[in-house]
């Protein structure tokens, strides 16, 4: 069974397709890499494959479920452009809240231990208010890792990004590919996104226009990829 399965999906914003026809199949345990340009759909895909929008067309299947059911969406992880975190609840109010959302049996425990990785345990109990940016997006990788989801999905997820931050964020993702997680990355740092890929996707214009397996020509030459599929 594939870990993702999108199947004809269309997606209209009035009359304007941002999503035209759109079919992909992931296996467990791949890192595919979503590639294209601003404005490609890759935003609209991964919001979709997430649950957070319907698409006007088609379907996403995860793990054989729809990707809206209330038991699929707590099996996926989701780390976008925004924080997202309740500015007026501490670090340990934040986590202990999505894990129960989550449906975690022991969230204190399991959040607690997360503010440990992302190196938050000393400010446990400030508000998130208070904290940095770089706290902040710390706690929202936290966040998007807490429940070890079996799929990742990740917008531009190195986008502003302290250093530690990102070192955390690199760190947790490695972890993730070593366990056999399922990760879906869009990204315009193509050379960090096809070092972490195993297979890439590149979007133009709302269409798949080439998938497959990252190959050492991508990674030698960067642009090769949008040269052979993409706009010239």
């Amino acid at each position: 069974m594939n870990a993702l399965e999108i199947t004809d999906v269309w997606k209209y914003y009035g009359d304007f397709p941002a999503l035209r026809s759109v079919g992909l199949n992931i296996a467990p345990g791949s890192t595919m890499a979503l590639l294209g340009r601003n404005g490609a759909g890759k935003t609209t895909l991964l919001r979709i494959i997430a649950g957070l929008s319907r698409p006007s067309r088609g379907s996403v299947k995860i793990q054989g479920a729809d990707a809206r059911d209330q038991a699929t969406r707590q099996r996926i992880g989701v780390l976008g452009h925004g924080i997202a975190l309740y500015e007026e609840l501490s670090a340990i109010e934040n986590l202990t809240l999505f894990g129960r959302l989550y449906g975690l049996p022991d969230t204190r425990k399991r959040a607690d231990e997360m503010l440990e990785r992302v190196g938050l345990a000393r400010v446990r109990d400030g508000l998130a208010r208070e904290f940095s940016r770089g706290m902040r997006q710390r706690l929202a990788v936290g966040r998007a890792f807490l429940h070890d989801p079996e799929v990742l999905l990740l917008d531009e997820p190195f986008t502003a990004l302290d250093d530690r931050a990102i070192a955390v964020l690199q760190s947790m993702i490695q972890s993730m590919r070593d366990r056999g997680r399922t990760i879906v990355m869009s990204t315009h740092q193509l050379r960090e996104a096809l070092e972490l890929a195993s297979h890439v996707a590149l979007l133009q214009r709302g269409q798949i226009v080439h998938t497959g397996e990252r190959t050492p020509q991508m990674l030698e030459d960067t642009g090769w990829l949008y040269r052979t599929y993409g706009d010239n």
